[in-house]
């Protein structure tokens, strides 16, 4: 005779809901205040999910909780399941859904507005929730399944390529822009009135003092990979988080900056900045969508989708 299997209780939401809120919060008691549940039935909740997936999730020493290694990968995929779970039970409620969406600090300030309020339009009920920061600080919030979509500049860097999807969305290009009549540029650069812009050489730009974004940026990730490796000896001035910030120093002489075309259009067109176009010099990149594959792709995911790629 076959010996009949083992057949173990299934695993509950409420046992998921319960281990990725002590995950998150650190302990047992943050957990049961933020779930509105009891210590004990939060502790017999983990006790049980751990029994059933036979492997421990938290290490206890004394009343404290460290992660055990088996935790984290577990958490991707509670968070996953919740967040499935979570939009088939508000479906017919909010027919329009929810989204989380990422953008790194160029794409969420000056491009993703009118595509929001396009979906909007598609949408009117939509509930959009938005987290925009560097490139690096948003792929790691898809990689945690914290964001259902990112929009991202330059190359994304996930610790785990194996669950993340990217797809190339758009062309852009950065620019070296100046104040006009900079003091940086009186005496050495040739100012082209047809293309209305300065021209230099790679030589003369290394001379020349420098405003940047901070590593982890898109934009810095271009700037060193396609512009700084042409100038060891350049003069790095500051690494700054803030596009706008780069704009008023530049706008103040402090130096040159190199930023995206969307960021500095309104002030070349009223004249207050100027390009300087460098010989040899291509600052071309590519913006990223970037998602979990866990992720539940749903009917407003598909729909911004559908308007992120309609042109």
């Amino acid at each position: 005779m076959k010996k009949a299997m083992q057949v173990l209780p299934k695993i509950t939401l409420k046992q998921l809901s319960v281990f990725v809120s002590i995950y998150q919060t650190g302990s047992t008691s943050r957990a049961s205040e933020a779930l509105h549940l009891s210590q004990s039935a939060v502790s017999s909740a983990l006790t049980e999910l751990e029994a059933r997936l036979q492997m421990p999730l938290f290490e206890r020493v004394g009343r404290r909780l460290n992660q055990h290694p088996n935790a984290h990968p577990i958490y991707i995929q509670a968070q996953a399941i919740l967040g499935q779970a979570l939009t088939l039970e508000h479906y017919h409620k909010h027919q329009a859904g929810q989204i989380h969406i990422g953008a790194s600090t160029t794409i969420g300030n000056y491009v993703l507005p009118p595509l929001l309020a396009k979906l909007y339009a598609t949408l009117p009920d939509a509930h959009i929730d938005m987290y925009i920061a560097n490139t690096q600080e948003v792929v790691s919030e898809v990689e945690q399944l914290n964001i259902d979509i990112a929009l991202v500049e330059g190359m994304p860097r996930p610790t785990d390529m194996k669950v993340i999807e990217q797809r190339a969305w758009r062309t852009d290009t950065l620019m070296i822009f100046t104040k006009r009549d900079s003091k940086w540029l009186t005496d050495m650069a040739a100012y082209n009135d047809a293309d209305n812009c300065y021209e230099l050489s790679i030589a003369q730009l290394a001379k020349l003092p420098l405003l940047v974004r901070e590593a982890g940026s898109g934009t810095r990730q271009i700037i060193d990979e396609q512009l700084l490796k042409h100038l060891p000896d350049a003069e790095i001035v500051m690494a700054i988080q803030q596009s706008e910030a780069i704009k008023h120093m530049v706008s103040a002489d402090i130096g040159l900056g190199c930023l995206s075309q969307h960021v500095i259009q309104a002030e070349l067109t009223a004249g207050a900045l100027v390009q300087v176009k460098v010989a040899g010099i291509d600052l071309s990149r590519t913006w990223w969508l970037v998602w979990h594959k866990a992720r539940h792709q749903s009917p407003i995911w598909q729909s911004f989708i559908d308007i992120l790629t309609e042109n």
